[in-house]
């Protein structure tokens, strides 16, 4: 499992009125996208009390064919000439749970990264998050839940969403105004290794 997500931040009397419009039109042509276990379709906004208006999807990929064929192929292509080429962060899978609302569509979703100090063993920071991506994964409203690492810079990402807004989850939160899910039957679950 691969984790992917780039952010669009836009200014702040920007319309989000028009990424709305956009993920209305366009989101359902990644529904049946190859090697996609899901992509989170994520918006903040200034007006709802986000410090920035932005445009954020997060993907979880099956494999890495999927992700370059994405990549490399009309739809990102379409959005970097629309917004300029983001920057693409990603990350290596390490853990997928599905929650007691894994039946529901999501409407929130919270992204929690962290750095992983020079000081603490990597496998003993790895084993902390994994067991906090089991509690998360059972708690109420919960969706699915995925943990992640990027080892060039040592930061784990939590990723979960949700049945409707959680306001005291820790993290960044979203709202999800579409998912697409092809193959997200095929994510693994559990730890990833």
């Amino acid at each position: 499992m691969h984790a992917m997500s780039y952010e669009i931040t836009l200014p702040a009397d920007y319309d989000m009125g028009i990424i709305r419009t956009r993920v209305a039109t366009k989101g359902h042509l990644l529904d049946d996208f190859p090697g996609l276990g899901l992509k989170a379709y994520l918006i903040r906004e200034r007006e709802a009390g986000s410090p920035v208006n932005q445009y954020a999807p997060f993907y979880l990929w099956n494999a890495p064919e999927g992700m370059n064929a994405f990549l490399w192929g009309p739809g990102f292509q379409g959005l970097a000439d629309d917004f300029g080429r983001p920057e693409v962060q990603h990350w290596t899978g390490l853990a997928y749970e599905e929650g007691p609302s894994s039946g529901a569509l999501p409407l929130a979703a919270v992204r929690l990264r962290r750095s992983v100090p020079a000081d603490v063993r990597p496998a003993d920071a790895v084993g902390a998050a994994l067991e906090e991506t089991h509690r998360i994964a059972a708690l109420p409203g919960v969706v699915a839940t995925a943990l992640a690492v990027d080892p060039r810079h040592w930061e784990l990402v939590h990723f979960t969403l949700r049945e409707r807004p959680e306001p005291d989850a820790a993290g960044e939160a979203f709202e999800v105004l579409h998912l697409s899910s092809p193959e997200a039957g095929r994510l693994r679950r559990g730890r990833q290794w």
